[in-house]
């Protein structure tokens, strides 16, 4: 079982490349790759509502539970 997050996705709807998306969130363009690829192990709730005010979104948009 596993936490799957799909911003690349929404980046691509939104016309928004991942370089914005992490200076308008405050956070590292090297942080916000290892969200991108899967190999986070923790999100802080603050980053995730930035990221979610920023794209216009909801968590579930963003975070997908899959069983493996």
């Amino acid at each position: 079982m596993a936490i799957k997050i799909y911003l690349d996705g929404i980046l691509q709807e939104r016309g928004m490349r991942g370089k914005e998306l992490a200076e308008r969130i405050g956070i590292t363009q090297a942080n916000l790759s290892i969200l991108r690829s899967g190999k986070a192990k923790a999100m802080r709730f603050t980053t995730l509502e930035a990221i979610c005010e920023v794209l216009d979104c909801q968590p579930g948009d963003i975070l997908k539970f899959e069983d493996d």
